[in-house]
């Protein structure tokens, strides 16, 4: 699938490539975290992850959960804190 996006003036075409099992991506921590008010689920998070991955450059693999990355920075949004105070079940 592809979509295409004018910016500039410029056609940009984005492939987007396949849609991983989310369930099967343990989080970080081999543990539940907390849910927060700002969570999605992750129904939700399948239709933006497509989006996310075909602008990642693929140097290496992913060490983690982009789902538990896309929950910490709307947690940030919501709560307006710092990075380096979110809590701890959260990605570094």
């Amino acid at each position: 699938m592809a979509i295409e996006e004018l910016a500039y003036g410029r056609s940009t075409k984005y492939f987007l490539g396949p849609v991983y099992n989310l369930f099967s991506i343990a989080d970080n921590t081999g543990m539940k975290r907390t849910k927060y008010a700002s969570d999605i689920s992750r129904e939700q998070f399948a239709g933006i992850e497509p989006l996310l991955r075909s602008v990642r450059r693929s140097t290496k693999p992913t060490t983690v959960d982009l789902y538990e990355v896309f929950c910490a920075v709307l947690y940030l949004l919501r709560t307006g804190c710092q990075w380096r105070f979110l809590p701890g079940e959260f990605p570094k």
